[in-house]
């Protein structure tokens, strides 16, 4: 029986930048923030559940509310780099959603540490107002205010 979602997982290239932007910017609280090293022979865990050989990473755990972020800094193998400007059409995921208090004030406070957005928060519908931003590797994450009662 599936209960909810529990976290997603980002790769990304430089785990103290992003901790400042998740932790710092965001808000988000570092439940754990461990290392371990490629030695598939003393701990084989990593090595069968993500299918790599000899995997090593820094890996953090966020607390956002409801849900978690887990990001991994990889150190081995090399990681490919992603295009910071990947279009949100291609295979794979494609952003995920942070329920927010006022997307506006969101969006100009965020705008104003440098977070590119692709667009001005817009109205999808008379309870939901949305923009998507982008973290420091590119991933596109979408800050959203829904309103229990339409405003138009």
């Amino acid at each position: 029986m599936i209960l909810g979602i529990h976290h997603t997982a980002i790769s990304v290239s430089d785990m103290e930048r992003s901790l400042a932007f998740y932790r710092d910017l965001l808000g988000m609280e570092v439940l754990s923030d461990q290392r371990w090293a490629s030695s598939a022979e003393s701990n084989p865990k990593p090595e069968k559940i993500l299918r790599l050989e000899n995997p090593a990473a820094r890996q953090a755990m966020l607390k956002c509310g409801n849900c978690h972020i887990e990001l991994f800094e990889f150190s081995n193998p090399e990681p490919a780099p992603m295009a910071e400007d990947r279009p949100v059409h291609d295979h794979g995921y494609t952003h995920f959603s942070l329920d927010v208090k006022d997307v506006d004030a969101e969006y100009e406070r965020l705008s104003d540490a440098g977070v590119e957005f692709h667009c001005e928060p817009i109205n999808l519908g008379p309870s939901c107002r949305t923009t998507y931003g982008r973290d420091p590797d590119g991933n596109v994450i979408e800050f959203q205010e829904l309103f229990e009662t339409p405003r138009w």
